[in-house]
């Protein structure tokens, strides 16, 4: 596995998951940054830690996991960051080609429905899979960050 940084995030639907994922990643040796939330917090607001996590990997500091009920609220407002590419995969297969073809850097799941052994293994894709480097995938990511809001 690719050594990296990885920035951690859910609102109180994706906590658990969160809080077994980042025990996962610390055992397998990855530096975490847990960006909230720290407690179970009912009815907190997913865009909080959404735009955190976002923030950190926009700057180059690494990849990001966010959590939340269904995983869409945190990948509509990750990708309002500039330089994300926010994925919400629930097969392994996404997740792989998510990587390959559109280098995503943050990586959301489901808090309600992707049990803890599915998550380890979509992570484990994730974390695992380089971005291709194809001429035709870098034109693509291009196109799609001269879109983006400076």
């Amino acid at each position: 596995m690719k050594r990296t940084i990885v920035y951690i995030g859910a609102d109180h639907a994706g906590f658990r998951l969160k809080q077994q994922l980042l025990a996962y990643l610390r055992q397998l040796k990855f530096r975490v940054v847990d960006l909230g939330a720290k407690k179970l917090i009912p009815g907190d607001d997913y865009p909080d830690y959404a735009f955190a996590v976002a923030r950190e990997v926009g700057r180059g500091r690494g990849s990001g996991v966010l959590i939340c009920g269904s995983a869409q609220g945190v990948c509509i407002a990750a990708n309002k960051v500039r330089r994300i590419r926010a994925v919400a995969a629930a097969t392994v297969r996404d997740v792989k080609l998510s990587r390959e073809h559109n280098d995503a850097n943050v990586l959301c799941l489901s808090g309600w429905s992707t049990p803890l052994p599915r998550a380890r293994q979509l992570l484990r894709a994730f974390l695992n899979t380089p971005f291709s480097g194809a001429p035709r995938h870098i034109r693509r990511i291009k196109k799609i960050s001269k879109l983006e809001v400076r």
